[in-house]
């Protein structure tokens, strides 16, 4: 049986282009911003619905996705999906359209936050149920394995979904079956207001690989754009050369609370505080300007420069259309 096995995730200089990296940078820079300015159009009551954020998380998901093929592999993702949906680079006009329940938007303005899908750029959807994208990406990377396609498909899930029985499911069926799937658990530390250390009995979520036979990463330091991107890449060569799936975990912190109802009273100041000391934005900037990869002036232009495309989606979702109410009749059978 394979054992477990630690990743060393320690920042390594990387062979990526600059151009790459500076790339990453802005994805990280467009989850930030966007789920910022999302969370003032919560307040002002423009926005339906539940709406949670990626703030903090940027780095998990970004190291993640820029491993994987974009617009060739898939992935499932979870009611925290805003900043996968970014780093697989969906259009964030039609993004902001749909949390704001617009005509214009992704899913035409069905699904909002938590169910945003991008079938052309390989996002087979956001999902309000805790664990509800497992079963979707065993499903699809059967799919791949049965087809011959060589694509890969990423689950991303949170540490509260590793307690829900399609966690055990899914992961002893990708097993059997050695399905090119990677099961991501993206760890912020709660399951809305419950430490994960209270409903685990082991350390960490990625020793239950070794239950189903499969090799379980750990990335200790999730904020590490670095460290994910580097694990991730060894990771997405292991499956795509039809070894089976691979479970990982990567630690990192959401400075909110769970949702917009949150208030986050079950944790200190202090702590929020010593998290956001290892802000995955500025680290990955400093480490650009200590390395000689780009200019502070660079950098604070890509800033700007996400800003300005942030504002222009409020503003396309502001001057989009409502859904008629005949479109809620349309796109309940598949043709």
């Amino acid at each position: 049986m394979k054992e477990a096995a630690m990743a060393n995730t320690k920042s390594t200089k990387s062979n990526l282009t600059k151009e790459k990296m500076l790339h990453m940078h802005r994805l990280m820079l467009d989850i930030r911003n966007f789920d910022s300015r999302v969370n003032k159009l919560v307040r002002k009551g423009m926005v339906p619905g539940m709406t949670h954020f990626s703030i903090g998380e940027e780095a998990a998901s970004v190291g993640a996705i820029a491993a994987i093929e974009k617009g060739f592999d898939m992935i499932t993702s979870n009611h925290r999906g805003h900043g996968q949906s970014i780093a697989l680079e969906i259009d964030i006009n039609g993004m902001m359209a749909e949390i704001m329940g617009k005509a214009t938007g992704t899913c035409k303005g069905k699904g909002g936050s938590m169910h945003i899908a991008d079938l052309d750029n390989g996002n087979l959807g956001a999902n309000g149920i805790v664990g509800g994208g497992m079963g979707m990406a065993i499903g699809a990377a059967l799919t791949q394995k049965m087809k011959k396609t060589g694509k890969i498909v990423v689950c991303f899930f949170g540490d509260g979904a590793v307690n829900e029985g399609t966690f055990h499911e899914t992961l002893n069926m990708a097993s059997i079956w050695k399905l090119p799937v990677i099961f991501y658990s993206i760890n912020n530390l709660y399951g809305i207001s419950t430490p994960i250390k209270e409903v685990i009995n082991i350390d960490y979520n990625y020793m239950r690989a070794a239950s189903y036979g499969i090799p379980g990463h750990f990335i200790e330091d999730g904020n590490d754009l670095m460290a994910v991107y580097n694990k991730f890449e060894e990771i997405v060569k292991y499956v795509r050369e039809g070894n089976g799936p691979v479970l990982v975990e990567a630690i990192t912190y959401r400075w909110l609370g769970h949702s917009t109802s949150d208030p986050g009273k079950y944790r200190t100041k202090e702590e929020v505080d010593e998290w956001k000391k290892k802000d995955p934005i500025a680290r990955f900037r400093d480490y650009l300007i200590e390395n000689k990869i780009a200019t502070a002036k660079e950098l604070d232009e890509l800033n700007n420069a996400s800003l300005e495309a942030v504002e222009e989606s409020v503003k396309f979702a502001l001057s989009s259309p409502e859904p008629t109410l005949e479109s809620a009749f349309e796109d309940i059978y598949a043709d």
